[in-house]
């Protein structure tokens, strides 16, 4: 069954239609998304290498966890779900923290995704060897270090998705972990 995600206008603002993630797509429909960063007590981010078969970023290590924001839903319910739907990691409410949230504009050959981008962060201890992987979506996983991570976003995304301001998030997070340390 086809994803429906609530359609918004360019200021985010509810629209009060529905359509379908693939429509959306294809005529560049605002809409919703969740980017969820799993970090272990060590400050280690878990990364997803996406499919072989995603149409956009195939094999390229990724966020943790993401997806659209189905209609109805709010983007802490979206984020709980893509996570358990991704890597069979059940959260709740209180395991994520909203961080941030950005617009995104995005077209690579016939999609155009635009994009109302909330970020969220789970401090969770995860064993990766134990995680069910949804195949279509994700085809491995594997811890990252701080610096590590932060050196392939600063070194133009290096082998990870050019998802702009995305990952920005990411480093703020980490400065603000530095900070209240």
């Amino acid at each position: 069954m086809e994803e429906l995600v609530d359609i918004l206008d360019e200021n985010g603002m509810y629209t009060g239609k529905v359509e379908t993630r693939e429509k959306c797509s294809k005529e560049g429909l605002w809409h919703k998304a969740v980017v969820v960063f799993i970090i272990n007590s060590k400050g280690q981010v878990l990364l997803q290498r996406r499919s072989p078969n995603k149409k956009t970023w195939p094999n390229m290590w990724d966020v943790s966890v993401g997806g659209n924001v189905l209609a109805g839903e709010f983007g802490f319910e979206a984020a709980i779900r893509e996570a358990k739907e991704e890597l069979g990691i059940k959260l709740e409410k209180e395991d994520i923290v909203f961080i941030g949230s950005v617009i995104s504009s995005n077209k690579r050959e016939d999609i155009i995704n635009n994009y109302f981008n909330e970020y969220y962060v789970a401090n969770k201890e995860v064993d990766e060897t134990k995680l069910q992987l949804q195949e279509e979506e994700v085809s491995e996983v594997k811890w990252i270090n701080k610096d590590d991570i932060i050196e392939k976003i600063k070194d133009n995304y290096n082998g990870i998705t050019d998802k702009e301001g995305c990952w920005e998030y990411l480093i703020k997070y980490y400065e603000w972990l530095n900070k209240s340390l």
